[in-house]
C-alpha cells in the first residue's frame, strides 16, 4: 500500500511595498513567469520608484519573490485606480497570492477615494483574463469593442496589433 501524497502547505508569505531595490529581481523572473513571453519591458524601474505606495510585493520566508502587483490611482481620474501588471510565480499559483495582492490594492484605492479599478489584458492571455474575472472584474463590452479571440476587446488599443480586453470592477465589489 502506498502512502498518500503529502499535502503541500501554503508558503508563509510577507506582503510589503516594493522598492527600487526590488526592480532587478522582479524583471529577472517576469519573462519566465509569463511563459517566456517578453513582459519585462512593461516594468521599468520608474514603477518601483514612483508607484511603490500603491503597489505590493509578496515574498516567501526565504525572501524569494512570490508575486507582485504594480498599480496606481489616476491623478487625472481620481475616482479610478489602475492595475498596471500583476504576476505570481507559476509554482505558487492558485494559493490566494494574487487575490491577496489585489485585495490590498483595492484597499489602497478605496482609501485614496477611488470608486473603481481598471486593468487591461491581451485578449489571448487566458490565464490573466480568468484570474481577473475570478477576483471580481468584468469585461467591458460596449460600442468600442469587437470580439478578438472570443472576448470583447479594443483593437489596436496600445498601438497597431496591441489589442486589449478592458476590465473594470468597483472597489467595494
Amino acid at each position: 500500500m502506498t502512502a498518500p501524497a503529502a499535502a503541500t502547505s501554503p508558503p508563509i508569505l510577507r506582503f510589503r511595498r516594493p522598492s527600487e531595490a526590488d526592480h532587478a529581481a522582479i524583471v529577472l523572473v517576469a519573462d519566465e513567469w509569463w511563459g517566456g513571453r517578453r513582459v519585462r519591458h512593461f516594468l521599468p524601474r520608474l514603477w518601483f520608484r514612483h508607484f511603490a505606495s500603491t503597489s505590493w510585493l509578496a515574498e516567501t520566508e526565504g525572501g524569494r519573490i512570490a508575486g507582485f502587483l504594480v498599480g496606481y490611482v489616476s491623478p487625472d481620474r481620481p475616482d479610478e485606480a489602475c492595475i498596471h501588471l500583476v504576476g505570481v510565480d507559476p509554482n505558487l499559483r492558485r494559493r490566494g497570492i494574487g487575490r491577496e495582492l489585489e485585495a490590498r490594492f483595492l484597499a489602497d484605492a478605496r482609501a485614496r477615494g477611488a470608486g473603481r479599478v481598471t486593468t487591461t489584458v491581451p485578449p489571448g492571455d487566458r490565464i490573466a483574463l480568468r484570474f481577473h474575472l475570478a477576483v471580481g472584474f468584468r469585461v467591458v463590452d460596449d460600442a468600442g469593442t469587437t470580439p478578438i479571440h472570443g472576448t470583447p476587446a479594443v483593437a489596436d488599443y496600445d498601438g497597431p496589433g496591441d489589442d486589449r480586453v478592458l476590465l473594470v470592477r468597483g472597489v467595494a465589489d
